[in-house]
């Protein structure tokens, strides 16, 4: 079986992509209770697919927030892909088209598939064979979501708000079983820490921020050891 085909591609990334089903469906969920239509979830999660930002976006969408609210909250919660940008492999797609919807479809589980050592010779194809299709299992769970919440309503929703988060952790342990290095580990928790401490409204951003000087820092020290 080639590591290009459909088949192989879909091997590695079902792992994570199955889980956008019941994460698909807690959006769904929410969207139907915070008195909204269906169907605005699979258009969430089509048009928008930022995951967290979705979540958050129910509730802005909810109270008919103000426009600035709802570009400042974007920037914060997206900008952490400006550091995904460093390392996804977007110079392997090919077409000015694929590019585009590469760089629209890149969430933290496309990264997470993109730069594991099981694809590191994926090209053009299997990239955006598997960025579509992670988002086609996200607008579908969604659609369910929705679907089950508008047909049988229930009057409270507890634990879905951390369906995402559950992911992330996942993904983390998932990373550093491929790549297990106990210092970036240690330094990623340590920048987490500091952030939450210090400028817990803006922990993503500041705690992406700080791992990414220690790391150039690291590299620097390591580059002087080897001149």
């Amino acid at each position: 079986m080639s590591e290009h085909s459909l088949r192989g591609v879909m091997s590695v990334t079902a792992p994570i992509g199955l889980a956008f089903i019941p994460l698909g469906m807690a959006l769904g969920l929410l969207v139907v209770h915070a008195g909204l239509d269906w169907w605005w979830a699979p258009a969430f999660a089509a048009v928008i697919y930022a995951g967290s930002l979705e979540f958050l976006m129910v509730g802005l969408a909810a109270t008919a927030a103000p426009l600035g609210t709802v570009a400042l909250t974007t920037f914060i919660v997206n900008s952490r892909h400006v550091f995904y940008a460093l390392s996804f492999p977007l110079d392997r797609v090919n077409s000015p088209v694929g590019k585009l919807y590469s760089t629209y479809a890149l969430s933290d589980e496309a990264y997470a598939v993109a730069v594991s050592p099981a694809a590191e010779r994926w090209t053009s194809r299997p990239i955006l064979m598997m960025q579509a299709a992670l988002q086609a299992l996200w607008v579908t769970g969604a659609a369910l979501g929705g679907l089950i919440g508008s047909a049988l309503p229930v009057e409270r929703l507890q634990g879905l708000d951390f369906a995402l988060t559950a992911l992330f952790v996942v993904l983390a342990i998932d990373a550093y079983r491929q790549r297990p290095d106990r210092l970036t580990a240690l330094t990623a928790m340590a920048c987490a820490v500091v952030a939450w401490l210090l400028v817990p409204g803006q922990l993503l951003v500041c705690a992406f921020a700080g791992f990414t000087v220690v790391l150039l820092a690291r590299l620097g020290v390591e580059r002087r050891r080897h001149a």
